[in-house]
């Protein structure tokens, strides 16, 4: 089967599917270096650069998908309008890109269909016909008649083999002709935790910014070392000292916010303000968080390493997570390969704006493999 991508990112949520027998033949982004990226991940894709909402690469994405025969769209628009950790904007004009998708699937009519986006979404309105109405009304008025829909929309990666408590609302359409109704698959029984998933990889010290500081963790090197005998993106990122000490201190699963005296300062070594679960340990006995766009910052929503107790009392690994540790909690293959020219920041954006790709699989194996022709 033959499929398409839109709101592509960088092919991150499509990496199984062709394990499944769905290929995907053509996607669409936006953005030049995502395009590079994802042409880079998959070599096959055709793929057309360009706003969605203007009327030629439209016609250019339907025109190609038709004669490509597609008949499994999978789109993922974006949402930093609606997200928890954006600006949760009811009027940012991203939220009605769905009706793009929408669109599409309208038109070209696949077999399959999946669209994903943040939680919020069901609860967030558009404008249709002059009127405001919720997305998820939205979707049932455009689709209802061709399509059965899911019951479930919410569903937490979680619970399908991925170490990322990561909640997303998710549609599924199946064409009624086919007589299947896809929904989503029995949550599986065990909840895989960061213990399990990067508690055997090498310890870490974070690169501290300021060189005059660096005598302060005499080990960097050598750790480093070890790190790289697993994989080259496993090496820390830098940050400066006075985060790196108050991490030192902060206890796995907590604050540094809760410390008495080793808080998160400024550079004039005053104590600062933060939100909950900024400066803030992950724990080994847990899922990881959900990974954002801002995964590069110990400042940042529950981005910083679970770490252990040292001997001294301070807590190891005062560091985000490597790009290494990112891959295996967003369910890539170790082995991923990421283009040599994409920046670490760049990396860490695109991760943290993708569907777990183990869930999208886990998912759409639930269909028939007959029906995947």
């Amino acid at each position: 089967m033959r499929g398409l991508s839109l709101f592509a990112n960088v092919g991150i949520a499509e990496t199984y599917l062709e394990e499944l027998g769905i290929e995907i033949s053509i996607a669409n982004e936006l953005l030049e270096n995502r395009c590079r990226f994802y042409k880079h991940c998959h070599p096959k894709t055709k793929v057309i650069k360009g706003d969605i909402t203007n009327p030629e690469t439209y016609e250019e994405i339907i025109k190609n998908a038709k004669k490509e025969k597609i008949d499994f769209i999978i789109a993922t628009p974006p949402c930093q309008g609606m997200s928890l950790a954006g600006q949760k904007n009811p009027l940012d004009p991203r939220n009605s890109l769905v009706k793009y998708a929408i669109d599409a699937i309208v038109e070209l009519k696949p077999k399959f269909a999946i669209l994903e986006n943040v939680v919020q979404q069901l609860k967030t309105p558009i404008e249709y016909h002059g009127k405001k109405i919720l997305i998820p009304e939205y979707i049932e008025e455009r689709l209802k008649q061709l399509y059965n829909i899911n019951e479930e929309k919410i569903i937490n990666a979680m619970d399908y083999g991925v170490a990322q408590n990561r909640k997303r609302a998710i549609f599924l359409f199946s064409r009624k002709d086919t007589g299947y109704k896809w929904e989503f698959p029995k949550k599986k029984e065990k909840i895989i935790t960061l213990k399990e998933a990067i508690g055997d990889l090498p310890s870490l010290d974070p690169l501290i910014k300021e060189e005059d500081k660096r005598i302060n963790l005499p080990y960097y090197k050598e750790k480093l070392e070890e790190a790289l005998k697993v994989s080259k993106y496993h090496t820390p990122k830098e940050a400066p000292w006075r985060q790196v000490e108050a991490m030192m201190h902060t206890k796995t699963g907590k604050s540094a916010f809760e410390n008495e005296f080793y808080y998160p300062k400024n550079i004039h070594g005053q104590k600062i303000k933060g939100g909950a679960f900024t400066y803030m340990r992950m724990d080994w006995e847990k899922p990881a968080p959900t990974v954002t766009m801002y995964n590069g910052s110990i400042s940042s929503f529950t981005n910083v390493h679970p770490g252990r107790l040292l001997p001294d009392g301070t807590y190891s690994d005062a560091r985000v997570l490597t790009l290494y540790e990112l891959f295996i909690i967003t369910s890539l293959p170790k082995d991923w390969n990421p283009p040599e020219w994409a920046s670490e920041n760049f990396i860490r954006q695109v991760i943290g704006e993708a569907i777990p790709p183990l869930l999208i699989k886990e998912i759409t194996k639930q269909i028939p493999k007959e029906l995947l022709k």
